[in-house]
C-alpha cells in the first residue's frame, strides 16, 4: 500500500508504480467518487476503448413464466 501527501492546494501524488500499472498519463482524466470513508480515484476510458469489454457474457436471462 502506497502513502501520499495532500499539498495545501488539496492535490496529490500518484506513486510511479500505480501511474505504470494502470497505465496513466499526464492530462487523463479520473472520476472521484466518495465510497463511506474512502475516495476512489476511476480512470475514465473513452467509449471507443471500451469497445468489446462485454465480449463473452451471459445474456441468458431466466425469466417467469408469464412473461417473453
Amino acid at each position: 500500500m502506497e502513502t501520499v501527501i495532500i499539498s495545501p492546494k488539496f492535490q496529490v501524488v500518484i506513486p510511479k508504480r500505480i501511474r505504470e500499472k494502470l497505465g496513466l498519463h499526464a492530462g487523463q482524466k479520473v472520476q472521484a467518487i466518495q465510497y463511506d470513508d474512502r475516495v476512489e480515484l476511476v480512470p475514465v476510458k473513452p467509449a471507443k476503448q471500451m469497445r468489446g469489454f462485454l465480449r463473452g457474457i451471459d445474456t441468458d436471462v431466466p425469466r417467469e413464466g408469464d412473461r417473453l
